[in-house]
């Protein structure tokens, strides 16, 4: 926070149309002084988001006296007297309303965190082209990032607020616009493109994300991390510098924390919250610094660190070095080798050999990929609060209440009780709004400072990550290096393939398992193959901790395979498309891990959507080539398979549906949205279960202490897992309220044949009916209340059926599959090296589509990801800490898409969906590396494609 200001210094200006004063220096920020509270001198306008603090962005995009700015860059003695619009004030204008409900409907708003910087972006672009062309909803939306939604359906909201042109109204006509969800009938609300329930608050800034709430008094905390990627640490008089700095509470160090020790698995836990002794990566938390706000936004610790000192160890920072090394990162594994993932069936050595001994097609390669970054808009951010009862004594008197951004709030509470000595039940995890998450906010990053600071000085504690800081300690995709081989017969068809690939899992373990057994599973592609052996390793090393990400691996391993499928077809003189189609897995076919497919495998179904647009992508691709000498358009095409769900490990979610006295229905929704959508499909379906219009339902979103545990928002999981258990719960106060209505009954109606009447909800009594059986009407009141206020309380848990894997990986570590295939059109200069990609088709096996629009969106975002990971971002610690330097997709980066949903139901299902988030992703990067090489003829071994990468394999 910028220090308060004497009177002398305040700026007046209006601020959505009423007169503000800032009591802050001309030289605050005004991204700051808008969110500041009201007693720090601020407006309290929190809707204005901090993504970087250096324009980098666009979060933060205002309006100024007529023209967007990114406040962040705004001193605020810059604003006397100017007119400022900020999203909480768009509501009062006609463009902004008309904005805010266009948003709403294209379902551009997904996390929500980079919302309110679209919408003032839209706003300013509309207010100057009233009839925008797309090529000016794209300029004016240049300045701002968003990460989840791939940008399709924000342009496609600017569009339809625009009073447009005729070509434009054709051309938007085609957005899957969403529905209200009081306009949707009983039992029609799965399939419907149903509004997000949370998007209004987006839209408008109230949504609260990690940095946008404290409590009274709360003191904030700034962490001093380590300059190296491996050092001694040496800590010298904390005490007396404190004493130097007027404000400070003092300083929490490992000592404050009773087991300084977290993980992912409660067998590894090999992560201190503050370094002990050794800091194993540039960037771990060493000490924490906690006081007044003001006096921590005045400290500088690169003027006047905090007495510690760093002494230069051996870094281990490659793969090969790791392997090799005499030190280990950590003693407990002395290789260096964290865990390695196996696969085998067949006799691929056999295989391999009978392929080249007879001719057959052999085919190698290798690839390797960077570190990549999450860059959710959103940086860590989160208070606590360490409450005691002042008559009892003893940790059991003790309750921690946490307010964070998290994918995974019970995995939360269940760490930092075991490190504060708690019961789980003493923990409580409030869960912010959530601005993007990807798999990066599984790992806790504030949650036990902020615990371990509310503990030790007995006032709330808050701390928010800055960018640099959020880059440099957050979790990464793992890097890799994979080779393989593939071998077909002399009829074309895959005899065998043989994987191997370390990933580089930095300095702890993460997430690392189940990259390293997702990866085998998966690594032979979806397709029969004979033999199959696919091993890999996750190495440490004193890099960034690499944890999830999108796939758990299963992207980089799709690179290689997809490269090598698309070498074999070309062997064989068959198109991309129909060498695929030939040889995608089908129902009743057995995968790698001996698991035989039973339904829900539509992979040639995809292949078969994408095959008009394909053919005609080819005739555009020769005719252009046939004119052009330097620049060259390909087509290239990749599939992708994806198991939904954890692999193997038990992976069940409950749900409950309670119903009070007065007729109302509460879902209690422990699935944390982190964009995908969650907080809407959960509605549709127990509302369809139960059989009752979804307008009805309430909503109570994941807390630790009101909602049971639908586990973490990953892994592609919980429209499958939790979608089932909302399903059950709605089933299952259906049946409870069939036995109360019909308690004389011998035998009470099928529950598929029972209907809910609620027509006279509003009075208190609920109606059910069924062929054969007489009305009956349930008068709520008179039924007993429980603890919670309901008479009645549904309850539902799914467990995916698995099979613990063998030695070779033999058993069953998911209960579906995603599918899916995308064809990338590319361009390439080949005298400069770049790469355009100028659109993507999609075509997504979704099980059922429960909200088709939100699925188009994951969809988008997915390709976005995709189109990053295989052309621009590279994450180097100390040289990309930042959104400047480091690049991910813009606005104008993003090519036309055109999905295609295929609905190939998943009897395990809730009304037969799978998931959508992860495969997403995973087939773009090798279509477009295919279609590089499909326009210049080259074969990239790494990614990204850098224009310096692609230029020295075109002229090696």
């Amino acid at each position: 926070m910028s220090s308060t200001a004497t009177v002398n210094q305040a700026t007046s200006c209006m601020v959505n149309a009423q007169p503000m004063r800032f009591a802050m220096t001309p030289q605050a920020r005004l991204s700051d002084a808008l969110r500041a509270p009201e007693n720090q001198g601020g407006a309290g306008l929190t809707g204005t988001k901090i993504g970087c603090h250096s324009g980098d962005c666009g979060a933060c995009t205002v309006m100024i006296s007529g023209d967007q700015a990114c406040a962040c860059l705004v001193p605020l003695g810059q604003v006397r007297d100017a007119e400022i619009l900020t999203v909480e004030g768009l509501a009062s204008t006609p463009l902004g309303m008309r904005l805010q409900q266009a948003f709403i409907s294209a379902g551009a708003a997904q996390c929500g965190i980079c919302t309110p910087g679209m919408l003032m972006a839209a706003y300013d672009t509309l207010s100057k082209h009233p009839q925008p062309t797309h090529a000016e909803v794209l300029d004016g939306l240049g300045g701002v990032l968003c990460r989840c939604t791939g940008y399709t359906k924000i342009v496609e909201a600017v569009l339809l607020a625009a009073q447009s042109n005729p070509t434009l109204r054709t051309a938007v006509s085609s957005v899957t616009q969403a529905i209200e969800s009081s306009a949707v009938l009983a039992g029609q609300a799965v399939g419907a493109s149903v509004a997000r329930l949370d998007a209004h608050d987006k839209v408008t800034g109230r949504a609260r994300y990690g940095a946008d709430e404290m409590p009274p008094d709360t003191l904030m905390l700034k962490v001093f991390r380590s300059p190296l990627a491996h050092a001694r640490i040496e800590i010298g008089d904390l005490q007396g510098w404190i004493d130097k700095h007027p404000g400070l509470a003092g300083v929490i160090t490992p000592l404050d924390i009773k087991i300084n020790r977290f993980a992912i698995f409660p067998d590894l836990r090999d992560q201190p919250a503050l370094a002990e002794r050794v800091a194993r990566f540039r960037g771990e938390a060493v000490i924490v610094v906690v006081g007044e706000p003001l006096a921590i936004s005045a400290l500088d610790f690169k003027v006047d660190p905090p007495p510690v000192s760093f002494h230069q160890l051996m870094v281990r920072s490659e793969i090969v070095d790791a392997l090799n090394a005499a030190d280990p990162v950590q003693e407990r594994w002395p290789d260096n080798v964290l865990c390695r993932g196996r696969v085998v069936r067949g006799d691929v050595d056999s295989a391999l050999a009978q392929s080249l001994e007879q001719g057959f097609g052999h085919f190698e390669a290798m690839m390797s990929t960077q570190h990549v970054e999450h860059a959710y808009i959103e940086p860590e951010a989160g208070w606590a609060q360490w409450d005691c009862k002042a008559e009892k004594q003893g940790a059991d008197a003790c309750v921690a209440t946490v307010f964070v951004t998290t994918q995974t709030p019970y995995m939360d509470r269940d760490e930092l009780a075991n490190m504060f000595g708690l019961q789980p039940g003493q923990v409580r995890i409030i869960p912010s709004a959530v601005g993007g998450g990807f798999g990066g906010k599984l790992d806790m990053s504030v949650q036990p400072l902020i615990v371990a600071a509310a503990r030790k000085f007995g006032r709330p504690a808050m701390l928010i990550y800055d960018r640099p800081e959020s880059m440099v300690s957050s979790t990464k995709r793992h890097p890799a290096i994979m080779q393989a081989s593939l071998a077909v017969d002399a009829q074309g068809e895959l005899l065998a393939y043989d994987f191997s690939g370390d990933f580089n899992t930095g300095a702890y373990s993460s997430w690392g398992p189940t990259v390293a057994n997702r990866v085998p599973i998966h690594a032979s592609g979806p397709y029969r193959v004979q033999h199959v052996r696919a091993l890999t390793r996750a190495v440490l090393t004193n890099n960034a901790v690499a944890g999830a990400f999108r796939g758990f691996g299963v992207p980089q391993s799709t690179l290689l395979n997809e490269r090598l499928i698309d070498e074999a077809a070309q062997a064989c003189g068959q198109d991309p498309l129909e060498f695929r189609h030939q040889r995608a897995l089908r129902a009743g076919d057995l995968t790698p891990t001996g698991q035989r497919l039973e339904a829900s495998v539509g992979l040639q179904a995809c292949l078969d959507a994408l095959r008009p647009a394909w053919g005609q992508a080819l005739v555009q691709c020769a005719s252009f080539n046939a004119q052009s000498a330097v620049l060259k358009q390909g087509v290239g095409i990749a599939c992708m398979w994806y198991g939904i769900g954890n692999t193997v490990i038990a992976n069940p979610s409950t749900m409950t549906l309670g119903l009070k006295p007065n007729g109302g229905l509460v879902l209690y929704n422990g699935a944390i949205d982190i964009g995908q959508g969650t907080y809407t499909i959960m509605m549709q379906m127990a509302a369809d279960a139960l059989g009752v219009p979804m307008h009805l339902l309430q909503q109570v979103h994941a807390d630790t202490a009101l909602t049971e545990d639908a586990g973490k928002s990953s892994a592609s999981r919980q429209t499958f897992v939790s979608g089932n258990a909302a399903r059950f719960a709605g089933l299952d106060l259906k049946r409870q309220l069939a036995r109360l209505a019909w308690a004389g009954l011998n035998e009470l109606p099928a529950i598929d044949q029972v209907n809910i009447d609620v027509s006279k909800l509003n009075q208190g009594e609920i109606g059910l009916n069924a062929s054969n059986v007489e009305t009956a009407w349930i008068k709520l009141a008179e039924l007993p209340v429980d603890a919670q206020g309901h008479v009645l309380m549904g309850s539902g848990t799914f467990n995916p059926p698995t099979i613990a894997l063998d030695a070779d990986g033999q058993g069953v570590p998911y209960a579906t599959y995603g599918f899916a295939a995308q064809f990338a059109h590319v361009e390439v200069d080949c005298s400069l090296g770049l790469v355009r990609v100028l659109n993507i088709h999609a075509a997504h096996d979704v099980g059922r589509a429960i909200n088709p629009a939100q699925v188009e969106g994951q969809i988008q975002g997915g390709i976005a990801q995709g189109l990053g990971l295989a052309l621009m971002e590279e994450y180097i610690s100390g040289r990309t800490d930042n959104l400047h330097d480091y690049l991910i997709p813009t606005v104008g980066d993003m090519p036309a898409i055109t999905i295609h949903l295929i609905e190939d139901p998943e009897p395990l299902g809730p009304w037969g969906a799978k998931g959508v988030g992860e495969p997403a992703l995973c087939a773009t990067a090798p279509a477009i590396l295919n279609a590089i090489h499909a326009a210049c003829g080259v074969r990239m071994n790494e990614v990204p494609v850098t224009p310096t990468r692609l230029l020295a394999a075109l002229n090696p």
